[in-house]
């Protein structure tokens, strides 16, 4: 059971959910909780077979990405900064899985 993907699937999940309760975006809400699912698939898929992390890798690559250019815009570290730090950490975890 991959337990890091389900804990950060989580935190993707929570955090947009979060989110949506403090600013009223639906559209927040509606992508947190795609990236959210996507992330517990690929926890999922690699709890059955280590070297299958796409569909995480895809969703932790897209949430850095977006989350990133979030935080350096607004220099908020609260959810931008934080998910993108997290992603970035997902991404290196990934990695290291295809080694």
């Amino acid at each position: 059971m991959d337990l890091v993907g389900l804990g950060y699937a989580a935190v993707v999940i929570l955090e947009s959910i979060w989110s949506y309760r403090r600013k009223g975006s639906v559209v927040f809400l509606i992508a947190g909780l795609s990236f959210g699912l996507l992330s517990v698939y690929g926890a999922y898929r690699i709890s059955n077979d280590q070297r299958d992390v796409k569909p995480s890798l895809y969703a932790a690559f897209f949430l850095a990405t977006l989350m990133g250019t979030r935080f350096k815009r607004s220099k908020k570290v609260k959810s931008a900064g934080l998910l993108a730090g997290l992603s970035f950490l997902m991404i290196l975890r990934l990695v290291l899985l295809l080694l």
